[in-house]
């Protein structure tokens, strides 16, 4: 019996479509296969596959055959270190919080979501160090390999910075688009320790023909994959709260979060903050992985027309995060009694703005009243907003928040659409019964 890493394999070798790929990987990871589509092309149509995978999986298994891993049902799955985690996939890792668990400030450890496009290094798994160093090469003077200890010499800064899945919200989207579900909840805002990555730079010497970097990390590829590796440009490199961290919440990473060592990169979508760091490449052009290309971490130049698939020339490399804001109490379908003072809270953010105020309805929208909203910390975490509200009456309602940020953006009432289910940032809408 072929390993799906042997199957994955095939497909890259036999050129079927990079989407092809990426929908088999969903498909693996999930182990559900919905045994009333029927047999071979059809069953692999309503797995969304193209016509480039059904010879590869034709020569593999015979016509008409399926995989028997396809036939069965997705078990409930818990990640040790992760309670209470909602799981996308185990191979590789991903898994988010629903926001009633996402309250605090600053987001615990075990409570931080976990977005993986390879697997888990040997090395985070045993939280062994011994061995591990990264390089900056590159469009650099003096190339540099460092080690854990050489980060721990150089001088620290700990601060609370957010961290969010790119596809954070794509659940959302109407038209469905394939990859991993996320809700709300691919999202946190842990306390990060570490260095400065502009310190590092400037150890290393950036040359004047530096305009972006390039970040690669130890996890093994699954398949046929290239190394997973995006990068930033080098104006946001040296911004003051751009990371190289080691410490998560005052203790070493967790192995799922980016042991030994992760860049973060706050506000901008959470790709870009490379776990597992091995190797900081400076380059004279944008980045071109295949992670930086096509449609991957890319979004249209341009409001499109959903369900659409515009050219890959008409896509821009998605950065910066959107305003945005999450209820986290009460939580969704809590029961209240007829009159009962609530107060509601949550957290709003906005990238590389600033969020201005935090609108309440439980109207469903005829209606707002301005949320209490404070700074928790640096620009770069999230607020902190609550209102008192009370239900007079009994009946079905809903508590939505909408952001606004220095800029005039709003969260908008009806997601835009693009082709990846990148930039969610749709109203929050909370359900509440009062008195049923």
């Amino acid at each position: 019996m072929a390993t799906w890493d042997q199957l994955r394999a095939l497909l890259v070798e036999s050129g079927a479509h990079p989407d092809d790929v990426d929908r088999f990987d969903v498909a693996a990871s999930r182990r559900r296969f919905l045994t009333k589509a029927g047999k071979g092309g059809a069953a692999l149509a309503l797995f969304g596959f193209g016509a480039g995978a059904g010879p590869a999986l034709t020569g593999l298994f015979g016509r008409g055959l399926i995989p028997v891993a396809w036939a069965q049902e997705a078990q409930e799955q818990e990640i040790p270190g992760k309670p209470g985690m909602v799981v996308h996939n185990t191979r590789p890792i991903n898994g988010e919080f629903p926001p009633h668990l996402l309250d605090a400030d600053v987001t615990p450890t075990p409570r931080h979501f976990v977005r993986n496009n390879a697997l888990v290094p040997e090395r985070a798994a045993n939280r062994d160090p011994q061995g591990w160093s990264f390089t900056v090469d590159g469009e650099v003077n003096r190339p540099l390999t460092l080690t854990l200890d050489d980060l721990r010499r150089m001088p620290a800064v700990t601060m609370p910075l957010l961290i969010e899945c790119g596809g954070n919200g794509r659940g959302f989207f109407d038209p469905k688009v394939r990859g991993n579900p996320w809700r709300r909840g691919a999202i946190g805002c842990a306390e990060w320790t570490g260095v400065r990555l502009r310190d590092v730079l400037n150890q290393a010497g950036l040359r004047e023909s530096a305009r972006y970097t390039a970040h690669y990390g130890e996890d093994p590829p699954i398949g046929g994959a290239q190394p997973f590796s995006r990068g930033i440009p080098i104006a946001k490199a040296m911004e003051e709260h751009t990371l190289i961290a080691y410490r998560m919440n005052g203790r070493d990473l967790d192995p799922l979060n980016g042991y030994p060592a992760r860049i973060v990169v706050p506000g901008w979508i959470g790709s870009c903050s490379q776990k597992w760091l091995t190797r900081i490449w400076i380059r004279d052009q944008v980045h071109d992985s295949d992670k930086m290309t096509g449609y991957s971490y890319r979004v249209p130049a341009y409001p499109v027309v959903p369900g659409s698939r515009p050219p890959e020339e008409h896509m821009v490399i998605a950065t910066e995060w959107t305003v945005k804001s999450m209820i986290t109490d009460p939580a969704e379908n809590t029961r209240l009694q007829p009159g009962q003072h609530v107060a509601a809270r949550g957290h709003a953010w906005a990238g590389e703005d600033r969020v201005t105020k935090v609108l309440v309805s439980t109207d469903f929208g005829v209606n707002w009243s301005e949320a209490r909203l404070r700074q928790l910390s640096n620009p770069y975490a999230w607020y902190r907003f609550e209102a008192d509200l009370q239900f007079p009456d009994m009946g079905y309602y809903e508590i939505w928040a909408r952001a606004f940020d220095d800029k005039g953006n709003a969260q908008p009432f009806a997601q835009p659409w693009n082709p990846r289910g990148y930039m969610g940032n749709v109203v929050h809408r909370v359900p509440v019964r009062v008195g049923v």
